[in-house]
């Protein structure tokens, strides 16, 4: 399995008509990871678990997910996120929950120190929205799963967890993963919003090539034998050493798929990346508007492209439009000019989308039509 992600919300700042705030969903073989959730999210991800029961062989299940990752504390990003915690209870989920996203130095320095928070953090800051959401009832204690709230500063590496029975801060040792997570990984990576932000990137880990047992029945070895080299260990038949690896077909690549949130374009987390087979970027304004994206720190279709190039993506898929952009052809098309000279696909993210990679690491995107999905 590959990964798949589900966009759930393309319009920036408000919903509109035809277009949610942001929340998006990337399932892999143990797990789902959601990134953000606004206002209405519950909603839209029960709409998308009811398509994908509808139209596709596999469900989304609310107890499949195992983090919740934040960009940063806009409300439009986050506003959704507590009445979905209360839906899953209500649901009567019992899966643990680890909820992730990013704040300042200062404020991890101010937490640890048990001290007043500096006078200049951020209403929207998410440290800030942690404790209101703890206040309201989302504790494991009030919800009846276990919910671990977890804050990070990106750049330094620091993160910290709060812990909602006894009202302490604990300094971690780094980035905690989902919970029994082996062959997938999450890493948080820094850009520039107005407020404490990140991206998120989910990779697999490279795997063994399938294992050719038609092959090892020929040659007549026992059950014994076949376990051995499946498990990767060489077996002595005949006099003559088989070794595992021959066995084996090609690895399978590790994958990954990265999500921005908001951001100026080029962020520093995101263009430091050697390659990603999907970036999935915000692309707030055009080309006309791209004072307005220098002001408040978003990108331009054509800056998410030069994003792309910088960080060797394979695939880019634009999001998060302005509500000037009704539809994103002309956003396809300034991005397309900066990848004129590259081989980077490029498409237009809608609601109810996915985003499907495979083992080889191409890209499919699948168009929500209303009564099914098609390229």
């Amino acid at each position: 399995m590959g990964l798949e992600v589900h966009v759930l919300g393309t319009s920036s700042a408000r919903p509109t008509n035809i277009r949610q705030v942001s929340g998006s969903l990337i399932s892999c073989d143990e797990g789902i990871v959601v990134v953000d959730a606004g206002e209405g999210f519950q909603s839209r991800f029960s709409t998308q678990r009811k398509r994908m029961k509808n139209h596709e062989s596999y469900h989304l299940k609310s107890s499949k997910v195992s983090v919740l990752c934040l960009t940063h504390g806009h409300l439009d990003h986050t506003w959704g996120v507590l009445p979905w915690l209360q839906s899953m209870s209500l649901d009567n989920r019992n899966q643990p929950l680890l909820i992730i996203g990013p704040t300042s130095s200062k404020v991890v320095d101010s937490l640890l120190e048990n001290s007043n928070m500096p006078d200049d953090v951020p209403h929207s800051d998410l440290s800030l929205q942690f404790q209101f959401w703890h206040k309201l009832g989302g504790t494991s204690e009030n919800l009846g799963y276990q919910v671990r709230w977890v804050l990070g500063d990106v750049e330094g590496d620091r993160w910290l967890e709060f812990d909602t029975s006894t009202g302490k801060v604990i300094e971690l040792s780094n980035q905690p993963q989902p919970e029994g997570w082996r062959n997938n990984r999450l890493d948080a990576l820094s850009t520039v919003h107005t407020i404490p932000s990140c991206a998120w990137k989910l990779s697999t880990k490279e795997k063994p090539g399938k294992f050719d047992r038609m092959r090892a029945v020929e040659l007549g070895l026992n059950d014994e034998q076949r376990a051995q080299l499946a498990a990767g260990d060489d077996v002595l038949h005949n006099g003559k050493t088989l070794h595992a690896k021959q066995f084996r077909g090609t690895n399978f690549q590790s994958i990954s798929a990265v999500i921005s949130g908001d951001t100026s374009e080029m962020a520093p987390g995101i263009t430091q990346l050697s390659e990603c087979n999907l970036l999935i970027h915000e692309a707030t304004f055009l080309n006309d508007w791209s004072q307005h994206a220098e002001d408040y720190l978003h990108s331009t279709a054509a800056g998410a492209a030069r994003t792309a190039v910088k960080c060797n993506a394979q695939h880019l898929v634009l999001t998060h439009y302005g509500a000037r952009i009704k539809v994103p052809n002309d956003s396809i098309e300034e991005a397309k000019e900066v990848l004129s000279n590259t081989n980077i696909q490029v498409t237009a993210a809608w609601d109810g989308d996915r985003l499907i990679i495979g083992d080889d690491g191409l890209t499919t995107h699948l168009y929500w039509r209303d009564n099914g999905w098609s390229r």
